[in-house]
């Protein structure tokens, strides 16, 4: 293994760890009934402060919300992409690594958004439609994390003209700070709940990034490349 794909492997492992740890940290440290409710929250000191000096904006809320859509429809565009080469290809041996990786990668994405949906840390600090919904970490952004980068590196991989890749990566670039800035100051969720999305899906990126590498260079050796 390269140096390239080991740093990238270690590093989204490290992530991940990190994000394990954050969890445990947020569940013990300065924890409080500050949440909706009474929910206890951890970090409350500074998380209430947070919360306090941006306050609650559901408009932009919603907004994130919506385009939380876009994610699911890239997911979807590469699936399509995905059963095109099997159809054309008749064999899933056949269809190109990066795609069945990343088919995997997504449905790993998919259940531990729907996992944390379902396994409170803790809860929003507002009530959405007048309940009480899990907050940690921040589903939306974590989605756009996992999601967003890959479509940059496919679109690097594949597209040949240099000014439409570095278009769609500023494109996109900008949609993923819009929508991980627009979660944080919607007030919708802690601040630590955003840390937490950050960390897990970028660590995961990172993982997905270093397989792909590392396939590359074992077929480049098998070549003699």
């Amino acid at each position: 293994m390269k140096s390239k794909e080991k740093v990238l492997l270690v590093s989204g492992t490290l992530l991940i760890v990190g994000f394990i740890i954050w969890t445990m940290l947020i569940q013990i440290i300065d924890v409080h009934n500050v949440g909706v409710n009474s929910t206890a929250v951890g970090f409350a000191t500074f998380n209430t402060w947070f919360h306090t000096a941006t306050g609650v904006n559901m408009r932009l809320y919603n907004i994130t919300d919506w385009l939380g859509l876009v994610p699911l429809l890239v997911c979807a565009g590469f699936g399509v992409v995905g059963l095109f080469q099997l159809i054309k290809r008749k064999s899933l041996l056949k269809v190109d690594f990066d795609i069945i990786v990343l088919g995997v990668y997504y449905v790993i994405v998919i259940l531990c958004y729907m996992l944390f949906e379902i396994v409170p840390i803790n809860y929003r600090p507002v009530l959405i439609n007048g309940f009480m919904e899990a907050s940690y970490p921040s589903s939306t952004t974590l989605l756009v994390l996992c999601v967003m980068p890959t479509l940059v590196f496919q679109l690097n991989r594949r597209l040949k003209s240099p000014t439409v890749k570095h278009i769609l990566t500023v494109l996109s670039a900008a949609f993923s700070a819009f929508m991980v800035i627009g979660r944080l100051i919607s007030g919708v969720h802690w601040f630590t709940d955003i840390i937490g999305s950050v960390l897990f899906s970028t660590g995961l990126f990172l993982i997905y990034k270093s397989l792909i590498f590392l396939k590359a260079e074992r077929k480049n050796k098998v070549y003699g490349f």
